[in-house]
């Protein structure tokens, strides 16, 4: 079992940043990969970043690159998703999401692939 627990959310202004974190606990030695998603109000789970466990290759949503980055501390059982130039668009739950077993890289967008998930934490994102 693996528990995940993300912070950092918020209500914030078109431009801001903020740090959203995901800490894992329980059996993370078997962890391959871990992944952010989102969900806005209305719409469904979408595929943010992931981020290779042990390797750290990175993986990014086509309308995030560049303005997000996914990283991670081994030492810590962290993934954290730096998200900068905030838009209202962005406004979601974010969810961290891992995997234990090796999956090709096509497949770590799906939500399906993932074997535990976080509870979400709220970004907001006001114009």
């Amino acid at each position: 079992q693996v528990q995940l627990v993300e912070a950092g959310g918020g209500l914030v202004q078109a431009g801001d940043s903020l740090r959203l974190s995901c800490v894992a606990s329980g059996r993370t030695f078997s962890t391959y990969a871990m992944g952010w998603f989102r969900q806005a109000p209305g719409k469904e789970r979408e595929f943010v970043a992931a981020i290779t466990w042990i390797s750290g290759s990175t993986y990014y949503e086509d309308s995030v690159k560049g303005r997000f980055t996914i990283s991670r501390a081994i030492a810590k059982n962290t993934v954290y998703l730096q998200v900068n130039s905030l838009k209202p668009e962005d406004t979601a739950v974010y969810y961290c999401a891992g995997r234990t077993a090796f999956i090709s890289t096509l497949n770590l967008r799906a939500t399906a692939s993932y074997d535990y998930w976080g509870q979400g934490t709220q970004v907001t994102v006001s114009s």
